[in-house]
């Protein structure tokens, strides 16, 4: 049974899932080239049907995520739609949905989401909606390692069918859903809110009011002089409100600028994601108390702040842990197709036989002759030399090794947000040197964002510190760093000294194994520097064209693309 996957709303995704496998998954925006783009993923869906071989004819069920999609917005018209969420046109709106004029439209917008489906030319009849946060639900039950006993399924995100967030128990392959959280009272909006006033893009930025947080002042205290988000969200039990004089989250701008007030940017960083992180705990602690259940599974997108993760696995009363890599709503796809697969399976009268995520390298691959085809650019530079070694992996490992900065193409391209050593900008994590180079010759990123490092899967302990079992695979979390941090300080937070690490197996990805191996042979450390292979601003990049033009228009010193080496002279 094949099930194609939609997500049509921001960085609009398409997955195809064949009897129960996730066949081919990838982001509109790695297509047409428009970060986080807000559409339906046309492109994708080709895509995805080029990759695992078949036609619009061999799908069986089209399954969308949401119940409910509202119509596609650009990145200014989202930043508006933030910053005048406290209008009267913003009012309106609000007033509208609670009369029968919502109800009209959110059956115009199906129709036309349907319509977006038979175009490609796929039957109305193999159309389903899958509702917004069981399609984070089975995402993270069934993409966990766990099939036996019950799991704890928690997702937490901005909104989607009306909610923001939801308390599931899964166990023998049933997902039962106990509390929700109306999305008016959104921590991901607050969030968000928080983010547009700091003067980011909302639902893009947020990583980065993350990665300031630690410069700032972490206060406890709920005055609002002194700490311009605390208090806003009140937890009880299971779920949780906001406080009393908060307006609704999306009307929530105007307050909460006069709360922010002349903060500096520093500590009303530390100041959100102080709310997030203590709230979340909160949260996520009564939780296993109503249900006694201590292995917890996470999907949304607050769950991409790896320092919330970090927090919910410090926890006493966690376990276990998984989180959905990439968990915001462009993993959707992959979950509402699980969800109408195992409604088939059970419809059926047979038992849902999905297997655990395991590597998430979901999207393309380009032959030797596409990249031989690619590198025609690279061959009319002067400053450019052009090989082809025996062995490019181990080549590409010693090259890092002894100081370059390097840009690795190979292989299918990964799934989601984080880069896997596929599509990777590689640098020894030792040398603090590399971090400006980095940031300002080739990704042009904010000053204060910290590194990520990808690490032998043996070694991993050497490196993060892990008081739990845990395998950290999609650099989904953070961890303390070890006494060996000096062997990896460019790989770290400048401030708190946290990592964020990709486990990298070598039965996962062997090729990316042996460059790793490869640097450890040069200097004896198992850890590498690994940032995505992008210009700032722009997708990660997907085909072996954009790979050359990225390397062109940077300072990098070389790229491993396919089996060819490209160096500067």
């Amino acid at each position: 049974m094949k099930v194609l996957g939609i997500h049509d709303g921001h960085n609009a995704t398409a997955a195809l899932v064949e009897d129960g496998r996730v066949v081919a998954a990838i982001s509109e925006e790695r297509l047409v080239r428009v970060k986080n783009i807000d559409c339906f993923p046309e492109s994708a869906i080709a895509e995805c049907l080029r990759i695992a071989g078949c036609s619009e004819n061999d799908v069986d069920v089209v399954a969308f995520n949401g119940e409910h999609q509202p119509y596609s917005r650009t990145r200014g018209e989202l930043m508006a739609s933030f910053r005048q969420a406290s209008s009267p046109r913003a009012a309106v709106r609000k007033f509208l949905r609670r009369t029968p004029v919502n109800r009209y439209f959110r059956k115009r917008r199906r129709a036309a989401r349907v319509a977006d489906a038979v175009r490609l030319g796929f039957d109305e009849k193999q159309v389903r909606f899958v509702e917004h946060h069981s399609s984070h639900a089975y995402a993270a039950y069934w993409c966990s390692p766990w099939r036996e006993g019950p799991v704890l399924i928690l997702t937490c995100d901005g909104s989607g069918d009306d909610l923001c967030a939801t308390v599931n128990v899964g166990q023998d392959g049933k997902i039962e859903r106990i509390a929700a959280v109306h999305e008016t009272n959104s921590l991901g909006i607050i969030y968000a809110m928080a983010t547009t006033l700091l003067g980011m893009m909302p639902l893009e930025d947020e990583h980065k009011v993350m990665g300031m947080a630690p410069y700032g002042q972490r206060r406890v205290t709920s005055r609002p002089e002194e700490d311009c988000f605390a208090g806003l969200l009140n937890v009880h039990g299971v779920t949780w409100e906001r406080a009393d004089g908060l307006p609704d989250a999306y009307q929530s701008f105007k307050y909460m600028k006069r709360r922010l007030g002349l903060t500096r940017f520093d500590n009303a960083s530390a100041s959100i994601q102080l709310l997030a992180e203590k709230a979340l705990a909160e949260w996520v602690a009564n939780c296993i108390r109503e249900t006694g259940i201590k292995r917890i599974a996470l999907s949304g997108g607050v769950f991409m702040n790896v320092k919330v993760n970090k927090v919910v696995y410090d926890l006493p009363e966690v376990e276990e842990l998984f989180v959905m890599p990439s968990c915001g709503d462009e993993s959707n796809t992959i979950g509402a197709c699980y969800a109408v697969y195992d409604e088939e399976r059970r419809r059926a009268g047979l038992a849902t036989d999905i297997p655990y995520l395991g590597p998430i390298y979901f999207g393309g691959e380009f032959g030797d002759v596409d990249c031989e085809r690619a590198l025609v650019a690279v061959k009319r530079a002067d400053n450019v030399t052009v090989s082809e070694p025996e062995d490019i992996d181990w080549e590409l490992g010693r090259l890092v090794g002894a100081g370059k900065i390097a840009a690795r193409y190979a292989g299918r391209m990964e799934f989601g947000a984080r880069a896997l050593g596929n599509r990777s900008i590689l640098a020894d994590p030792t040398d603090m040197a590399v971090i400006p180079k980095i940031n300002d010759m080739i990704k042009s990123r904010d000053f204060w964002m910290p590194f990520a490092p990808s690490v032998l899967a043996e070694r991993a302990e050497e490196y993060a510190v892990k008081p739990k079992a845990m395998a950290a695979p999609y650099m989904i979390m953070a961890f303390d760093s070890t006494a060996r941090r000096d062997e990896y300080r460019a790989a770290t937070h400048p401030y708190d000294k946290t990592t964020r690490p990709q486990e990298v197996f070598e039965d996962w990805n062997a090729r990316y194994y042996r460059v790793l191996k490869s640097f450890e042979e040069a200097t004896g450390r198992g850890i590498i520097l690994n940032t995505s292979f992008n210009l700032h601003g722009y997708p990660i990049v997907y085909k072996p064209e954009e790979a050359v033009e990225v390397f062109l228009r940077s300072s990098l010193d070389a790229l491993a693309l396919g089996p060819y080496l490209v160096q500067r002279k």
